[in-house]
């Protein structure tokens, strides 16, 4: 009951200040924000009608508040951009985002924690030391190339050079693998060497050795007494990095051409168009929220200790 409590008053909290911050993407506009909005060259008819279509003819409070009823009824006003409503013109490309999104989660996770796992058993005890510096120097270069120079390179090598996936675009399912791959490789990295560090230190811990001493298989010992150990810290840090992930996607999706909300909002900014821009912005910090936590959610199913903050080891 406790833990519900207080991850629902943190997710109230966050969206709170997700709202705050929105609705204060327009009036913290230098300037006359009508002026701002309607674009360079507008006539004043123009910036009149974008003034009533933001709400900026009402006092501050006013418009804090129809930003609020608007939130709740799903009714933020107009596209500039388009003329439809900035729901529609929004969940349009919430699928988008959603499909990148949940393979490049999956496919992070599949890879990284076999994958450092993997590299910690094999170095264990100082054992094939090479594979620990190949290991670390692989993933030290991935992930400080910044996402949107290696999906530059891969699209300049796989899709125009090779010819195996499409450049851009979100017409094929061949399409999705260039754009997950992207988002996915630099967090894939960071959780590949949190796991092998993790697991370096529980492979030396008494209970792993008792374990060993009663002659258990090595995959029973790592999947029965190291596995679910590494769960705690890896999922902890996989909230914080997958929340950032819908934030590197608002890069990969313009790189790539895919129509989600990343490239949604880049284009609303191209475009001033703010009704839009609050409505991704939004949206997005409230998917970040969930998916923090949603992994706590976990966290607590996969040791019920976690609810008291009990130690997880042993």
């Amino acid at each position: 009951m406790r833990f519900a409590l207080r991850r629902g008053g943190g997710f109230l909290l966050s969206v709170a200040i997700l709202v705050v911050v929105t609705f204060l993407i327009v009036p913290l506009l230098p300037g006359d924000p009508a002026v701002v909005a309607a674009g360079e060259g507008a006539t004043q008819e123009q910036i009149a009608q974008t003034r009533e279509a933001l709400g900026l003819e009402q006092p501050l409070p006013v418009q804090f508040w129809q930003y609020l009823v608007g939130i709740f009824t799903l009714d933020m006003g107009y596209s500039f951009a388009s003329g439809t409503t900035v729901t529609a013109a929004v969940f349009s490309r919430l699928p988008f985002t959603a499909e990148i999104a949940l393979l490049a989660i999956l496919a992070m996770l599949v890879i990284a924690i076999p994958l450092g796992m993997g590299v910690a058993i094999l170095t264990r005890g100082g054992r094939n030391a090479w594979v620990d510096h190949v290991f670390n120097a692989v993933t030290s270069l991935v992930y400080a190339v910044p996402n949107y120079v290696l999906a530059t390179l891969m699209i300049f090598v796989l899709a125009i050079k090779l010819g195996w996936f499409p450049a851009g675009g979100a017409a094929t399912l061949s399409a999705l693998v260039l754009p997950t791959v992207a988002i996915m490789l630099g967090p894939a990295c960071v959780i590949a060497r949190v796991v092998r560090r993790e697991a370096v230190t529980i492979l030396e811990q008494d209970y792993v050795r008792t374990a060993r001493g009663w002659r258990l298989s090595p995959w029973r010992v790592n999947l029965r007494y190291v596995f679910p150990n590494l769960m705690t810290t890896t999922l902890t840090l996989s909230g914080l990095i997958l929340a950032g992930m819908l934030g590197g996607a608002v890069v990969i999706e313009t790189v790539f051409g895919w129509p989600g909300l990343g490239k949604g909002v880049v284009d609303a900014i191209l475009m001033r168009d703010y009704p839009v821009i609050r409505g991704i912005v939004l949206l997005l910090g409230v998917l970040a929220t969930l998916l923090i936590i949603l992994v706590d959610v976990i966290l607590a199913i996969v040791d019920p200790r976690n609810l008291s903050g009990g130690n997880a080891n042993g």
